[in-house]
């Protein structure tokens, strides 16, 4: 089976030319594999209970850092992957809740310093494989755009159909991520949106000419003839060992997966592997894929100078992938626990939404099997890859990114990291986060899980202040035995959202005014 052979081969000794391209460079190549909806329990080495066997991830856990409580930016994707590739806060963005839509325009901003044109800077090649959902300029027959008429992440279900019908996929697609710095892209940009095709750099592979049907999961929209779910992920992972192979060095590689992510669609030998469904087998389909990656950097010799982070883009929604879909938390029937012991799933403003594995390797300068409880961020990617080339990010860029570098190195430090940390979740949500205290102000979850429904309709307060010290599970509300607490936490929220920024720096200003500002506002006494 496949993943046998992955993994047999990482461990293989490479005896053609693996020295000399180790001595070739003396930058380290970076990979960030960013799996799709993966919660912390997806991973075996993080969850002794799970039903899911992940090898890959589980040796690349062993052989560098586990974070055991690092976030990503927002609850769900496309604020995630914007905050990953420019350091900072989405919520700054236009984009105040939810994500892009089917034909939205790109949402990183002509100009602004991204990881691949910071890494370019210092000779890096890079690459983009896999999903993108970060917008694209789609060429159209007249001209238009579907935000012409419709608001970026708004459904508007019928326009957008009829929008599909008018672009010309003979023309070249502007605004994606060659756009945004990177020399290669190849993908399929949103497996559950169309256009159901590949696209390399900005041209679709094969032209998208018949339409999705509607027994096939998705949105509706162009297609390619004889598309298959079931063939991306593996498509994808083909693509990312082929760069390996080839790329010069140094090189940066973002993995973008659409695993697990519906459509669930493992691939024939994973089907039924794993003891958690057709989830669990996407799953381990994933494991597969870092597997492959680090067959292909071994068989090049750089494997000992590669830095290697894996991830995800928020928490798991917990389908089981009935119909390449299922109802939230339905994979807890087969015993097995996306979210950990964390409550809450994707898109919530609770730890489930948002606390996601994240393992990093780099032999000789990471120390093996260690792990580290220091709160950290997507958004950090930015500076530490600033200060593993030698370079410090302007005033204008990475305004919410901090050095992990330290961390991965295993420096001393007495003094967190971070002041603080900023979680959003899909409706908008705001929370924040010092030390052990997590403030959160919605009802509810502020996502999909059901508790949130319930608190928006009996109106129960906005205000959460949990202790995660003591109460990870977030099920003890003591924000009315702590106001000072609420106090503290909601200034410092206000000040990173009036000063543009949450690291030291000259202030910056945001695209347009954050919810959270005008809700602190309104309810400055805290009552």
């Amino acid at each position: 089976m496949m993943v046998a052979v992955g993994l047999a081969v990482w461990g293989a000794v490479v005896s053609c030319g693996g020295a000399e391209e180790r001595q070739s460079t003396a930058m380290p190549n970076v990979v960030i594999i960013l799996a799709d909806d993966m919660g912390y329990g997806d991973v075996g080495c993080l969850n002794p209970d799970a039903k899911v066997s992940t090898p890959h991830l589980d040796r690349l856990a062993a052989e560098g850092m586990v974070f055991t409580d690092a976030h990503t930016p927002s609850a769900v994707c496309t604020p995630t992957r914007y905050g990953l590739l420019t350091g900072r806060y989405a919520w700054r963005t236009r984009l105040q809740g939810g994500v892009l839509w089917v034909w939205d325009r790109p949402l990183i901003e002509p100009g602004r310093l991204t990881l691949p044109r910071l890494l370019k800077r210092h000779g890096y090649a890079t690459a983009c494989i896999g999903k993108w959902h970060l917008g694209w300029e789609w060429p159209t027959d007249d001209g238009s755009r579907i935000n012409d008429s419709v608001p970026d992440g708004v459904m508007a279900r019928r326009k957008r159909i009829l929008f599909g019908k008018k672009v010309d996929f003979t023309k070249k697609l502007g605004g994606g991520p060659l756009a945004a710095g990177f020399d290669h892209y190849f993908g399929d940009d949103v497996p559950n949106f169309p256009p159901y095709c590949f696209i390399e750099d900005d041209h679709v592979t094969q032209l998208p000419t018949s339409w999705k049907p509607d027994s096939m999961f998705g949105f509706p929209g162009p297609m390619v003839p004889g598309w298959r779910l079931s063939r991306v992920m593996p498509a994808l992972t083909r693509h990312a060992v082929e760069y390996i192979r080839r790329a010069r060095s140094p090189f940066f590689l973002y993995l973008a997966l659409t695993a697990p992510h519906t459509p669930i669609a493992p691939a024939a030998p994973f089907c039924g592997s794993s003891r958690a469904g057709a989830y669990g087998d996407y799953v381990q389909e994933v494991d597969w894929a870092v597997g492959q990656v680090m067959q292909a950097l071994v068989e090049r010799g750089l494997d000992r100078n590669t830095l290697v982070v894996f991830t995800s883009d928020n928490g798991s929604p917990g389908r089981d992938g009935t119909g390449m879909d299922g109802p939230l938390n339905s994979v807890l029937r087969y015993g097995h626990h996306p979210s950990y012991i964390f409550r809450g799933i994707k898109s919530d403003i609770w730890e489930g939404g948002h606390h996601v594995p994240f393992l990093a390797r780099w032999p000789g300068h990471i120390p093996a099997g260690k792990k580290s409880d220091e709160v950290i961020c997507l958004t950090d990617m930015m500076a530490t890859c600033a200060a593993l080339v030698g370079d410090t990010l302007p005033a204008g860029a990475g305004e919410d990114s901090y050095n992990l570098l330290p961390l991965f190195l295993g420096h001393p430090h007495e003094e967190p990291l971070r002041e603080a940390i900023v979680h959003h979740s899909i409706d908008g949500s705001f929370s924040i986060r010092k030390g052990s205290w997590k403030l959160e102000l919605c009802p509810g979850s502020g996502g999909w899980s059901l508790p949130n429904r319930k608190a928006l309709k009996e109106g129960l307060p906005e205000i959460q202040l949990y202790d995660l010290s003591n109460d990870i599970e977030e099920r003890i509300n003591v924000a009315s035995l702590h106001p000072e607490v609420v106090e503290e936490l909601s200034q410092l929220l206000e000040k990173y959202i009036r000063e543009g920024r949450s690291t030291p720096g000259p202030p910056r200003e945001n695209d347009m005014e954050p919810d959270a500002f005008k809700w602190i506002h309104n309810n400055s006494d805290h009552e």
